[in-house]
């Protein structure tokens, strides 16, 4: 697939002229129109639902059925004995609670990247080029 165009269609396409630029009316036109041109920050989740979402894979969801199944056999021999069913529980609950903190980690060293960047670019407004950061 060609996903080339000419310096023409391409002045066609984005309504612009490569010589002046837009005016400082138009770019804050479009602005209002199409939005900045940045990612969306992504709503940060609460952290119980975060918590919650540790569990959420298939291996974790095995192990939670195995602890079930120990304690219901456990109960039906009479034994009492919830040792196993337990451990399974805690260690699930020590792997969500690791994932938990990993993830924190990562988003704060996203946070901190983000925070580092400082993106600037060059665009032309009423025929003269000029540094735009945000």
């Amino acid at each position: 697939m060609d996903f080339t165009m000419s310096k023409e269609e391409l002045r066609r396409k984005l309504k612009s002229n490569f010589e002046m630029g837009l005016s400082d009316e138009e770019a804050k036109e479009r602005i209002k129109k199409y939005g900045k041109n940045r990612l969306e920050d992504k709503k940060k989740e609460n952290i119980l639902i975060k918590f919650l979402k540790q569990f959420n894979d298939f291996m974790i969801i095995i192990l939670i059925v195995a602890s079930i199944i120990s304690a219901v056999m456990a109960y039906m021999d009479g034994s009492g004995d919830y040792m196993e069913s337990i451990i399974i529980v805690v260690i699930v609950v020590l792997n969500a609670i690791m994932g938990l903190v990993q993830e924190n980690k990562a988003e704060k060293s996203l946070e901190a990247l983000k925070k580092m960047s400082a993106p600037t670019c060059k665009v032309i407004r009423n025929r003269k080029t000029r540094n735009y950061s945000e």
